[in-house]
């Protein structure tokens, strides 16, 4: 990270953070406008039954099915070497996310991964990730308002106590669960970048020197070829690379709900 940001400076580190919002729009749009014009549910109702959980599980896939080009190019756009790419605008992630689709755009070379091959590993990621998070989050919000409310009596509650017994569970159970996901499916997820990437003439940045850029010249087949290859030419730890950073984004995340905790706390004891 110091050596990016001495020779590309501080913005090398945000590269693709508009694509990445596009993206996250894209898939909420998506859902919502097929969730509409289908009998879908967006939502699990409490009383839920293994129908409404595999259509609702459905639906997660159709979206992304529909946002899996864009979060393509958002991926390509993200990982591209700011030394050799051009400055490109905030909606050239729909652009080449619907060149991809129709096959138009910049050329790429033989070894592209068609799309409907990157349907599968897409949409496992995605629906596993969604279930897992979802998953840990019940169960941490659950034992943590089980505390709160064994700790503290109703009637003895300040405004402020409130607000953080309220929301802190919530953040709380919302970091564990992206925790969790992330670290379950990071080598799914090393697979699913790397067939995305693939034959789409992406330079990217050496991380391990900094300074240096490699050009993309793997030849996966698909998802099984790939998780084979991987096993073989560099071991288990081949799908944990880069896994350090992930390590250093939940410990600035942990760092963020810890001062929010001090803050809102500080702001109790002023309060008494």
């Amino acid at each position: 990270m110091y050596s990016f940001n001495k020779t590309q400076g501080p913005r090398a580190l945000w590269k693709g953070m508009g694509s990445t919002f596009i993206v996250q729009g894209v898939t909420l749009g998506a859902e919502g406008i097929i969730s509409e014009f289908t009998p879908l549910p967006r939502e699990v109702s409490h009383k839920w039954n293994p129908k409404q959980i595999g259509e609702h599980l459905l639906l997660k896939s159709l979206t992304y099915i529909v946002a899996m080009p864009f979060y393509s190019a958002s991926l390509i756009e993200t990982v591209q070497s700011e030394i050799i790419r051009d400055n490109t605008g905030i909606l050239e992630c729909v652009k080449e996310g619907i060149g991809r689709v129709i096959g138009l755009g910049v050329p790429h070379s033989k070894r592209l991964l068609p799309l409907l091959s990157l349907i599968f590993p897409t949409v496992l990621h995605g629906v596993l990730h969604y279930i897992i998070s979802s998953i840990i989050q019940k169960i941490v919000l659950l034992i943590l308002k089980r505390k709160t409310y064994h700790g503290h009596p109703a009637e003895s509650t300040s405004p402020v106590q409130s607000m953080l017994d309220a929301y802190f569970p919530e953040l709380i159970a919302n970091f564990a669960a992206s925790l969790c996901s992330d670290v379950i499916l990071y080598p799914l997820e090393t697979v699913l970048h790397r067939l995305h990437i693939q034959g789409t003439r992406t330079i990217i940045d050496n991380t391990d020197l900094g300074y240096e850029v490699l050009p993309i010249n793997t030849q996966y087949e698909g998802m099984r070829d790939c998780i084979n290859t991987i096993k073989q030419e560099e071991g288990m730890l081949g799908f944990y690379k880069g896994f350090g950073a992930v390590i250093i984004q939940y410990t600035l995340h942990a760092a963020v709900l810890q001062i929010t905790k001090i803050i809102y706390s500080t702001l109790l004891q002023n309060s008494v």
